[in-house]
């Protein structure tokens, strides 16, 4: 096999495997959000702890402008989460706190 395949075949496991732990994710488990390491977003927001990760998904989506969320992360469990991954975690039907209703 070369290394090409076995590169690629490298990255759909670790994509399978990232997909199942957002799917087996404790949502009440404390977390940290840290800011970007970019000088322009850094600004805008800090480092926070949450008690629940839940509350901390709610912060970032909900508070933080879409702009300022590149390049933030969610640790939770030593594991971390960057902006698509907080995009799909509060998308979720897993999700356990109610999201403000938009008009549609």
């Amino acid at each position: 096999m070369s290394q090409e395949i076995q590169a690629i075949n490298r990255v759909r496991e670790q994509a399978r495997m990232q997909v199942e732990d957002l799917n087996g994710f404790d949502y009440g488990a404390p977390a940290e959000l840290f800011p970007s390491r970019n000088k322009k977003g850094r600004g805008q927001i800090s480092y926070k702890r949450f008690d629940t990760a839940a509350e901390a998904l709610r912060y970032a989506i909900e508070t933080i402008p879409s702009s300022a969320l590149l390049g933030i992360y969610l640790e939770v469990d030593e594991t971390r989460f960057g902006q698509n991954e907080i995009r799909y975690l509060y998308e979720s039907a897993a999700y356990p706190l109610q999201r403000p209703v938009t008009a549609s």
